[in-house]
């Protein structure tokens, strides 16, 4: 009756009825305590995200195992139990506890396919240090391993591992190449266990965006939402959902972006805190371009430790003309990954920009031309883009605007109807070249096309547009003027609230007004953008 009860909820297991699986292991259950039925129960529970019934199932399935003296079932409980509390709780060091007790289980053992989960989460904090060498090498060998004991679903999850370590290489065509294999097969059914087929298809998709092939990426998701409805499996479809989502944003399409983003909030909110923030970040870009600036800020700030929430609050920081604060987030997270890894493209992307606008030409190029190596690495058209864009605003910023023209429109170019906003941005920087070569009526085209894609333009675009006559200079009020004037003179809020007969708290909030209407956030700024704007 029991061996019923548990073939029975195996075969439910592989055709993804998570419900059906639970309800006959707990029918085993009820007929004897088992081990393999309380293994069987962990993942039926793990499927269904209740996570303390399947924390539990899987602890005292290894302690059953531990009483029966089967180290190798025990070392496999081990293992996921690590997974689980990385996954569930973001708990290193009980993860760690886990990974460890494993390994000295296996010690005694012959080479089995738990040595090679061993191996290949082993691979994965490897990758997580960027130290690339190291996580091919135990992704292979837990390869070698999937293959002598026919283990696809090992064999094929190393596989992509080694496919993740070769892009952050920048071995791309032969690192995707892995991915794309290791993902059909995952789509195909032929993994054993479909835990690792759900964690192959993060691996691609996280693979595509990172490297910016939005293409690729975009013809996956739609393979692996439709496997996560078929299998009922809402962490995937929720990690897929924000990942789909940044390409949807990069494709202009801002509204499908925000659906797919809010429901990926609400499926990894309650079950999967570690997962969760990988919406919040997006939603925290997706509002900045949207110029919801406060909105976006505070999204950032939530998952500060993540590294698109630093590059988030570092694009912010230019955006709101403070480069200084920009450079030293991007140092930062320069300083954290090794040089020739792939992960650099972001920071050194926005370095450039930091650095033009700091005017430090001499860090600029330095800047630019490991950006442009690693995005000729690449190749893929989006960094390609990128990278003329940038060579752009540093040739502008040493004068040679004939030469910033050539590498904005092939900029431009790349980006049409790929990526609208990056090509607004272009299309502004382009205009920007053209007026100072005298060529008016030109800027004036382009910053009109821009204009469309661009809800709220940065400072300088700002600026631009206002000379150009494309938009008017932002109003201030006659109070607001006699309160700004005072501010350019150094005054404090007492000093002006005595001059002009108010109370400070009326003074305070005029500043912040000014704010607000000027895109500023110090007084300084405030008073450099009147300026240049011919207010003051």
């Amino acid at each position: 009756m029991t061996e019923d009860f548990l073939a029975a909820g195996r075969a439910a297991l592989t055709r993804g009825a998570w419900s059906a699986a639970r309800g006959q292991f707990e029918r085993a259950l009820e007929t004897a305590t088992t081990a393999e039925a309380l293994e069987g129960l962990s993942w039926a529970t793990w499927w269904l995200e209740d996570v303390p019934a399947c924390l539990d199932a899987r602890e005292q399935a290894y302690r059953l195992y531990r009483k029966a003296d089967d180290a190798r079932a025990a070392a496999r409980m081990a293992l996921w139990l690590g997974d689980d509390h990385n996954e569930f709780r973001g708990a290193g060091a009980v993860a760690e506890g886990w990974f460890n007790r494993a390994a000295r289980l296996l010690e005694e053992l012959e080479a089995c396919p738990e040595l090679g989960w061993l191996r290949v989460f082993e691979a994965h904090a490897a990758l997580g240090r960027h130290d690339t060498g190291r996580a091919r090498e135990l992704a292979v060998q837990a390869q070698e391993l999937g293959r002598r004991h026919r283990a696809v679903d090992l064999e094929m999850f190393s596989l992509a591992t080694e496919g993740l370590a070769l892009v952050e290489e920048g071995d791309v065509e032969q690192g995707m190449r892995c991915l794309d294999e290791a993902t059909a097969a995952a789509l195909a059914g032929e993994y054993e266990n479909l835990a690792p087929a759900a964690w192959t298809c993060c691996r691609l998709i996280s693979a595509c965006e990172e490297i910016r092939d939005y293409e690729r990426g975009a013809q996956w998701c739609r393979q692996v939402e439709e496997f996560s409805r078929r299998m009922e499996a809402r962490f995937v479809t929720g990690v897929c959902r924000a990942h789909y989502a940044a390409i949807l944003g990069w494709h202009g399409d801002w509204s499908a972006a925000e659906r797919e983003l809010t429901k990926a909030h609400e499926d990894l909110t309650a079950k999967r805190p570690y997962w969760r923030a990988e919406a919040v970040v997006r939603l925290g870009e997706l509002r900045r371009r949207q110029g919801q600036v406060e909105q976006a800020e505070a999204l950032f700030n939530e998952v500060s430790s993540h590294p698109l929430a630093k590059r988030g609050l570092a694009e912010l920081s230019l955006d709101r003309g403070d480069p200084a604060a920009a450079r030293d987030v991007l140092e930062r997270m320069l300083r954290r990954i090794p040089a020739g890894s792939v992960s650099r493209a972001w920071p050194l992307e926005l370095m450039v920009r930091a650095s033009v606008a700091l005017g430090d030409h001499e860090a600029a190029a330095v800047h630019l031309a490991e950006f442009c190596l690693i995005a000729e690495l690449l190749g893929t058209r989006p960094l390609r883009a990128a990278a003329r864009f940038a060579s752009g605003i540093c040739a502008a910023a040493r004068g040679s605007d004939e030469e910033a023209c050539a590498c904005l429109e092939e900029a431009v170019d790349l980006y049409d109807g790929l990526a609208p906003f990056e090509a607004a941005h272009a299309r502004l920087e382009l205009a920007r070249s053209l007026l100072t070569l005298g060529r008016t009526e030109a800027a004036r085209r382009e910053a009109r096309t821009a204009l469309s894609a661009i809800p709220v333009p940065r400072r300088d675009e700002a600026e631009l547009l206002v000379t150009l006559g494309l938009v008017g200079p932002p109003v201030l009020s006659a109070r607001q003027l006699d309160v700004l004037r005072l501010v350019a003179d150094g005054l404090g809020d007492r000093e002006i609230a005595g001059q002009l007969v108010i109370s400070e708290h009326t003074v305070h909030r005029h500043v912040a007004n000014i704010f607000t209407r000027l895109d500023c956030s110090t007084r300084a700024a405030a008073v450099s953008r009147a300026t240049g704007l011919g207010l003051l």
